[in-house]
């Protein structure tokens, strides 16, 4: 074929009639070795095959049940009992489990002079250590340790003599020695507390007789601020964090200079950081990071920006060298709701006819709070015809703001207010047809559109306060840069070193307690 195949019928590949003809000439041998004694009884069920193979599995089957020799006990010759004398003598010298009550040993084996005690001796002197929790009272520490409620308030007393207690920092360690208690059923007393009060002062109180003498032992501390200069680089942040200023510091200096100038597009490879920080050590060793005091940035060895936390009236600010402070600028949303009624001529929704609306309404739930634009002193706070409950604030510079329909006001005549703060809360009084407030914008005495203006404050210091401001500016700014880092000679905390029952014991020894 062109496609090089064949096909041969069954008849031809294989001879049917040969094969068998060959089968009857097999002899019992080969047919007894073709025959499949173990046939599956899943295949061909009910043929003569599977009906064999059943009843080989039968036939197996019953001769192994009949050949089954049964299970009969073995007998074992009993242990005899040990007498006192040798179970004693086992049981010093096996091993025991503690959990099961384990005595093991020969030394452990009871004898006719061991005799059982009607109760147990206590130990003399208990010593441990308590953290104040954040929350947590000083006499509630005391009392959680084991101290008497009694004791623990007399102790808080005697404490707060030398320090508030409201100055003892959250995580502050105290360390207690507890006496011997007179009876079981009552509390050890305190026989020493010891403890790091604050930063500078250490806090040793010991028992003499039947009082506790507390000394205070003052810590020197060096509160020389921590100034840390470089330059920019790459990235202002990780060169900062190179020279060893704390991550909260520099973000802090992040925030300050970026209201003066774009920290990404402003600031150059080439200009330098300095940045002070308040900082104070112990002679003790220890040394603790503050607030950031001092921004600044040196661009060609001359100061481009010099910022400094200031207070003026009460409010912290940072000032520029100048003595200009930070720009306070947008108008504050008067309320969180959202605008209802524009500028302009409008159909009034009492009266029926058209006329001009002086303000902008604001929608919102009955009592949400309204909150003063800019800072300024109250000019009027009461009723105020169709107003309702009124208040008009005067912001200088010939502006004033006005919120009209308010359910209740929060502040009087002649009071300072703050940018922020709230004055009132939005209600329906006068002629008004639901809550909302109606909040109206003055320039010399005249409404205008409060949207067309936006307040810009900007403190500035005069005077003494300038002269007070530079000589700070000066002080932070003469000190070299990781001055605070020199090295100082550590000294050891004076008087008993508690959490050691030999110390406690030699000062007894002593005549120390």
């Amino acid at each position: 074929m062109s496609g090089n195949a064949a096909a041969l019928t069954m008849s031809q590949a294989i001879p049917l009639q040969r094969v068998a003809a060959d089968a009857e000439s097999l002899g019992w041998r080969d047919r007894l070795a073709g025959l499949d004694l173990v046939p599956d009884l899943g295949d061909n069920i009910g043929s003569a095959e599977w009906w064999r193979g059943l009843a080989t599995l039968t036939l197996l089957c019953g001769t192994a049940i009949a050949s089954f020799p049964g299970i009969q006990p073995l007998s074992v010759g009993g242990t005899p009992a040990l007498d006192a004398a040798d179970f004693n003598e086992a049981r010093a010298q096996m091993i025991v489990p503690l959990a099961l009550g384990g005595d093991t040993g020969r030394h452990m084996a009871a004898t006719d002079a061991v005799r059982p005690l009607t109760q147990t001796p206590e130990r003399p002197q208990i010593e441990l250590t308590a953290t104040l929790g954040s929350g947590d009272s000083f006499a509630r520490l005391l009392e959680r340790s084991g101290v008497g409620s009694g004791e623990a308030q007399a102790l808080a007393n005697q404490v707060a003599v030398a320090v508030p207690l409201a100055d003892i920092a959250p995580g502050t360690r105290i360390d207690l020695i507890l006496g011997r208690r007179a009876a079981r059923t009552m509390p050890r007393p305190v026989d020493a507390l010891a403890m790091r009060a604050r930063f500078d002062l250490r806090i040793e109180m010991e028992r003499e007789g039947d009082r506790l003498v507390m000394r205070r032992i003052p810590i020197a501390v060096d509160i020389t601020p921590l100034r840390i200069r470089g330059r920019v680089g790459d990235s202002l942040y990780r060169s900062a964090r190179a020279a060893g200023a704390p991550a909260t510091a520099i973000q802090s200096y992040l925030r300050v200079i970026g209201r003066q100038i774009s920290v990404g597009s402003d600031i150059r490879a080439n200009d330098e950081f300095d940045i002070i920080v308040d900082y104070r050590r112990a002679e003790t060793g220890e040394s603790e990071t503050g607030k950031l005091l001092y921004a600044g940035l040196v661009r060609g060895g001359k100061a481009k920006l010099s910022m400094l936390e200031w207070t003026v009236d009460g409010r912290v600010q940072w000032f520029e060298a100048s003595g200009v402070g930070q720009q306070r600028g947008g108008m504050a949303r008067p309320t969180n709701g959202r605008v209802t009624s524009t500028f302009g001529m409008r159909r009034h929704p009492i009266l029926g006819y058209k006329r001009m609306h002086s303000g902008m309404d604001f929608g919102g739930g009955y009592g949400a709070p309204i909150y003063a634009v800019a800072d300024g002193v109250v000019a009027i706070a009461g009723r105020h015809g169709g107003y309702g409950n009124f208040v008009k604030l005067s912001h200088g510079n010939g502006l004033g703001t006005g919120y009209g329909h308010m359910s209740r006001i929060a502040v009087r005549p002649g009071q300072r207010v703050n940018r922020g703060q709230v004055i009132g809360y939005i209600g329906s009084t006068g002629l008004s047809t639901g809550p909302h407030l109606h909040y109206e914008l003055y320039r010399n005495g005249r409404a205008v559109n409060p949207s067309s203006v936006t307040f810009v404050t900007r403190a500035l210091l005069e005077g003494k306060a300038l002269a007070d401001f530079r000589a700070r500016i000066r002080a932070l700014t003469a000190v070299a840069p990781g001055a605070a880092l020199t090295p100082i000679a550590p000294k050891q905390v004076e008087g008993p070193k508690l959490g050691s029952l030999a110390d406690v014991a030699s000062k007894r020894a002593e005549g120390g307690i």
